[in-house]
């Protein structure tokens, strides 16, 4: 285990360098918090939020996408998605329509505003990409797609913290 990625854990004496080593997850955690703060403050110059970005570039702006793929394509649970669906369309960006494949299916699709927002979206989206990509070799670009497939791939088969595998000198 490397030592760069822990978090010292001694609660019961105080830590001036608190957060001096960094765990994987505090890294994970304060770049999307930095992230997600960046693309709401881009968001609102188009009087939208991030959520409502990333939703709309979830949507295939063609054919449409069943409400049902949504969630899992982005990660989100039904009740907050819908919650999400139902502002959109309050809005105009998106409406609904029976799927014809199955009639128990509904169809989100992109109104001609919703297009148009969705192209503010990607633009942000890509934007930023590119100032990182400026900024990273493509070795690192590599690397950071491979530790991210590692962090995703590890976070699915994690099940438990077993106690009695920490290092002794963890936290010292």
């Amino acid at each position: 285990m490397h030592n760069k990625f822990l978090l010292s854990l001694n609660s019961h004496q105080p830590n001036n360098n608190l957060m001096k080593d960094k765990t994987i997850d505090y890294l994970l955690r304060t770049t999307w918090l930095a992230v997600n703060k960046m693309y709401n403050e881009e968001a609102a110059k188009f009087d939208t939020t991030m959520a409502t970005g990333f939703t709309l570039l979830s949507i295939d702006p063609e054919n449409g996408t069943p409400s049902t793929s949504l969630g899992p394509i982005m990660g989100m649970e039904a009740t907050s998605l819908s919650r999400i669906l139902k502002k959109m369309e309050a809005l105009g960006l998106i409406e609904r329509k029976p799927n014809p494949e199955d009639g128990r299916g509904v169809l989100v699709y992109l109104t001609d505003f919703g297009k148009e927002k969705r192209d503010d979206s990607r633009s942000v989206v890509l934007n930023f990409n590119n100032v990182i990509e400026k900024k990273l070799t493509n070795i690192q670009i590599k690397h950071f797609i491979e530790v991210a497939d590692c962090i995703e791939r590890e976070s699915k088969q994690f099940e438990h913290f077993i106690l009695n595998n920490i290092p002794r000198n963890y936290g010292s």
